[in-house]
């Protein structure tokens, strides 16, 4: 008992040290207060607009460029913008709102909070008169005034990634399905994928296994290159990865087995997945995505509306994307975050909800 409640204290002890320097992603220190024309009063009132951003998952790429987006959309427009990622730990989690709760913030961002605690908390934050936006979190928190929900477009994401396969399939193969349960946006990929099989009875699902872990992709390889041993050529002819942990883990394990005739279709991206796709001999042929920079961007925008005093609708639902092999390959250069946008006009910029007067806080603070 002593150990258990020892154990907690640590937690939060943890949990406030990381709130008061910036919340494990980073603390922003924004800019000295200007006074801008044209701004809502309560963002110009404001001494200094305070963010706070709170993230379920972590330690990969899709992680750190969420945060990257969000903080430099936040720092852009004057605010103050601190992060922190829980790394896949519910206490830590929990605990960092917590403690932020504590803290002066004039909004929250929280991310892949799937849990019954996450509505708990956000009713907390929401109580105290703060808007909150979330992204890929517990659906219920519709239900909660004063809250925004935001995903990638899971629905197309899924039927994307399914219909490149099927086409290049022709309608007819045996596939591995690499899914885990208990997240909104694996759910709703889950309902596209049953929408599918369904449809396409010549696709055949041979096995389906996944685990969410803080070692998801190295657990996937593990489980595919067992799976493989089972399974000679000719009786798989592609896996469908829902999340790109999986599609990493399956395709080391898929190449080192020498198994070429399996191809994987992906959904989300990243510098190492692109890096991965484009490496001789790749399995990987095409993930669907949404730029995880952009999503973190545009719930700034949504947040900073939502401060402001404006209208900004209960869900929002980011445009997704089909990149290919094929179209990494045939790039003259190296292809990463940064210059996909040259292979794929529109990619990595939008404008959802920027404002007129976000753009003149942007101006001001180039200064």
């Amino acid at each position: 008992m002593k150990k258990t409640t020892f154990s907690k204290l640590l937690i939060s002890l943890f949990a406030v040290a990381i709130v008061a320097t910036g919340c494990g992603g980073g603390g922003s220190k924004a800019p000295e207060k200007k006074v801008v024309e044209g701004v809502p009063d309560k963002i110009a009132k404001d001494d200094q607009v305070k963010i706070m951003v709170v993230r379920k998952i972590g330690g990969d790429d899709h992680t750190a460029q969420f945060l990257a987006g969000a903080k430099q959309e936040g720092t852009s427009m004057g605010f103050t913008v601190d992060t922190f990622s829980a790394n896949g730990d519910t206490a830590k989690f929990h605990d960092a709102i917590s403690q932020a709760l504590e803290k002066e913030y004039d909004g929250f961002i929280i991310s892949h909070g799937d849990d019954a605690a996450t509505v708990d908390d956000v009713k907390k934050i929401t109580a105290k008169g703060i808007p909150v936006v979330t992204f890929d979190s517990n659906t219920d928190l519709a239900k909660v005034d004063g809250v925004t929900l935001t995903s990638q477009d899971d629905e197309n994401l899924a039927k994307l990634a399914l219909t490149q396969m099927n086409d290049e399939l022709k309608g007819q193969g045996k596939i591995v399905y690499l899914w885990v349960d208990g997240f909104p946006p694996m759910v709703r990929r889950n309902t596209v994928y049953k929408e599918f099989m369904t449809a396409n009875p010549g696709i055949q699902e041979v096995e389906r296994f996944g685990i969410a872990s803080a070692d998801t992709s190295v657990q996937t390889q593990n489980a595919v290159a067992a799976m493989l041993t089972k399974h000679k050529k000719g009786e798989i002819n592609a896996i469908f990865a829902t999340w790109d942990a999986f599609a990493i883990g399956a395709a080391r394990a898929v190449k080192e087995a020498g198994r070429d005739e399996i191809k994987i279709y992906g959904i989300d991206v990243s510098n190492a997945d692109l890096q991965m796709m484009q490496e001789d001999k790749s399995p990987w042929v095409s993930t669907a995505a949404v730029d995880p920079k952009v999503i973190g961007q545009v719930d700034v925008r949504l947040l900073a509306k939502k401060i402001a005093g404006e209208e900004v609708p209960q869900t929002y639902d980011l445009a997704a994307s089909l990149i290919t092999q094929d179209k990494l390959k045939g790039s003259a250069e190296s292809v990463n975050m940064v210059n996909l946008a040259s292979i794929m006009p529109g990619w990595g910029v939008s404008d959802a909800y920027e404002e007129p007067w976000m753009k003149k806080l942007k101006e001001a603070y180039a200064k």
